[in-house]
């Protein structure tokens, strides 16, 4: 059949947009941890019987301080970490040249309502700028920034908007959105900044998706973790428990609820991680795995204790992947948009 010039030309643009369509996007991940929000900018993996496809983020580079962290981190993913001091590295310029995304969690601590709040008064409070320059090296097309709720009020919200204004300055759109992660199928009460960051001379700003879930359809712990309820220690990976005793009162020391979502999975837990609604142990580190929607084949190690604060540290990787998801589509429309449909 012949085409006439229109159809033609339509054609055209249909196979020059497949001809520059990038194949994958590469990333830099910075102050990785574990590697949750890795995991969901990866895809491709399952969680309660929902499969969760491979996204289009190559993670070129990887980085994060602790040790601990980085074993787990090597177990589980085929590309290397750097464990080292991401100031270290600036120094020395052992930072890649190009990438299109560059993705960073900074140490939240700080800025935790359950914290000192120290801020911009610590060390790690200001390693925000860390990522600041990195990003003003790469150029990528587009950051992601993650943090605890409490960063947009500390110091009257001034804090935050000096972080914003920062990337502002070296030619960044910025717009942030607070997620309750149980509105993204997180089994838990968990709520985090998500910041994205995108090059001014080359895209608008982003705008965050809409979750897919509402508080009547949040996955109850029982749904999440009531399988592993009697199961004995050891009969899944990282399925052991702080024999920690109660301390009434005390963080950590109550119990969860089979029909409710999880509490927040916290990094700084000291063994008092919250008991299971069983009220005969605490959760397991497995179980904090699973409220965090890590993939049972994600082992942790080399200890219980160090496995509780890597999957508190975390971002979840389901969350991570609905981050991804909206910031692909994103990326996919604006760097190559439709022409003359």
């Amino acid at each position: 059949m012949l085409l006439n010039a229109e159809d033609s030309r339509r054609l055209a643009n249909v196979k020059k947009r497949q001809k520059t369509q990038l194949a994958s996007y590469r990333v830099a991940s910075l102050f990785a941890g574990c590697g949750g929000l890795d995991l969901g900018f990866q895809g491709g993996f399952s969680y309660l019987g929902m499969k969760y496809p491979k996204r289009k983020f190559e993670i070129v580079w990887a980085n994060e301080i602790d040790e601990k962290a980085c074993q787990t981190y090597r177990a589980n993913f085929k590309h290397e970490i750097i464990c080292e001091n991401i100031n270290k590295l600036i120094e020395e310029d052992r930072i890649p040249e190009k990438v299109d995304v560059v993705l960073g969690g900074f140490p939240c601590q700080d800025f935790s309502l359950a914290g000192n709040r120290m801020g911009f008064k610590s060390k790690r409070g200001v390693l925000y700028k860390s990522m600041v320059q990195i990003v003003q090296k790469t150029r990528p097309l587009a950051f992601v920034a993650e943090n605890v709720r409490g960063l947009l009020n500390l110091n009257g919200g001034r804090n935050f908007e000096q972080i914003l204004q920062e990337f502002r300055d070296i030619g960044y759109h910025v717009a942030y959105k607070l997620h309750h992660a149980a509105n993204y199928g997180v089994p838990q009460s968990r709520e985090r900044v998500i910041v994205v960051g995108t090059l001014k001379s080359k895209l608008p700003p982003f705008e965050h998706p809409e979750p897919p879930l509402v508080r009547d359809q949040w996955i109850t712990l029982k749904e999440a973790i009531g399988d592993l309820a009697n199961k004995k220690e050891g009969w899944l990976s990282n399925h052991f428990w702080s024999k920690a005793k109660m301390f009434p009162g005390t963080q950590g020391n109550s119990y969860t609820s089979a029909d409710k979502i999880g509490p927040t999975m916290r990094a700084e837990h000291h063994g008092n991680i919250e008991w299971h609604w069983n009220r005969k142990r605490r959760l397991s580190a497995r179980e904090a795995a699973r409220i965090q929607t890590f993939p049972d084949d994600f082992v942790f190690g080399p200890s219980t204790s160090s496995a509780y604060k890597q999957i508190g540290n975390a971002v979840p990787p389901v969350l991570g992947w609905y981050v991804a998801t909206g910031l692909q589509n994103f990326l996919d429309d604006k760097i190559n948009p439709p022409q003359n449909k």
